[in-house]
């Protein structure tokens, strides 16, 4: 398509052409004034230097015309040709692996919870008072609680059935189940068994990433609103500091704080517990965790950060790799 026609077809659309008796007032595209276009048959003429300087067609007769064809006698003409459209790329699925895991994922998740509960040590028992429900018993019962996602009391008959099936010893009483959740001593026993299922990707993940989220708790807190004056109810909610592989999101090491918690001086101690397996190559995070004891932990495995720096940070501060990666 010739290039004025083209322009002249982009003025139809996007601007407005005024007619008064024979003539057309078309915008100029670049928004100073409007020319007038007389269209006369064979001799349409136009105000603009365009036709003047040539005598043919300039765009604003073209646009004239698109107007006349599309406002007058129902114009049907072909619009400009779209950009091709990229072509998507399709990935094949292995369906039958894939209803595989989803039919059997739960029985896979029980056995490899029960092997890792049965490396747990038991405490001494107490010779006074009832029985205790054994450590392991307690731990499968509430990951596998929290894995159901529903109520404690619905989730009896899930833990009934795995009782019948000998993956726990005692079946607890649900609000046994709750006592274990707020148990301090189940805390390194869960980050020990967050960090041993990340062990077989060992040899995939290289590169890392660290962050933070929140959680909210069962628990409601009250407090009074000074500027609107009134109370409020929110729940209260806990924030997850982790480490995961970024390739497969594995977490590899996990801390638990209160939600006002900082995320820069937690990243030393998720280093150092993913460098415990892992041979760390990378390691990114958001600005928050841009600091010089983050760097010089990083460092320290033989990784490099790749954190991006804050608005305030100045040239040349620093020194070793904090300046290294500045530069």
């Amino acid at each position: 398509m010739d290039a004025r026609k083209q322009s002249g077809m982009a003025i139809a659309a996007t601007f407005r052409i005024d007619r008064q008796g024979d003539s057309f007032f078309v915008p100029s595209q670049s928004g100073n004034g409007r020319y007038k276009v007389t269209p006369s048959g064979t001799s349409p003429h136009c105000s603009c230097s365009d036709h003047e300087t040539t005598g043919g067609k300039c765009k604003h007769i073209y646009a004239v015309e698109f107007f006349m064809q599309r406002e007058l006698f129902d114009y049907k003409e072909e619009p400009a040709p779209l950009p091709p459209k990229a072509e998507r790329k399709i990935y094949s699925q292995n369906l039958t692996a894939y209803n595989h895991a989803q039919t059997h994922e739960k029985d896979r998740f029980l056995d490899l919870l029960r092997d890792l509960c049965l490396g747990i040590v038991e405490p001494a028992r107490s010779k006074v008072g009832r029985p205790r429900l054994p450590l392991n018993d307690a731990v499968f019962a509430a990951c596998f609680k929290i894995f159901s996602t529903v109520s404690g009391r619905r989730f009896m008959s899930d833990l009934s059935a795995a009782h019948e099936k000998g993956f726990i010893e005692k079946l607890p009483h649900f609000n046994t189940i709750f006592n274990s959740l707020e148990n301090p001593d189940l805390t390194p026993i869960l980050k020990a068994m967050i960090e041993e299922t990340s062990l077989p990707l060992k040899s995939v993940e290289h590169d890392f990433a660290a962050d933070s989220s929140g959680f909210s708790t069962s628990r409601f807190i009250r407090c009074f609103d000074h500027k609107y004056g009134t109370v409020r109810q929110q729940h209260e909610w806990v924030k997850v500091h982790l480490m995961c592989g970024v390739k497969t999101n594995i977490v590899t090491a996990v801390e638990i704080r209160d939600k006002l918690a900082q995320d820069a001086p937690l990243m030393p101690d998720l280093v150092k517990a993913t460098a415990k397996s892992f041979k760390i190559a990378e390691v990114s995070g958001d600005k928050a965790y841009g600091s010089y004891k983050n760097y010089d932990a990083i460092e320290a495995t033989g990784a490099t950060p790749f954190i991006p720096f804050k608005n305030r940070t100045h040239n040349g501060k620093g020194d070793g790799l904090w300046k290294k990666m500045y530069h």
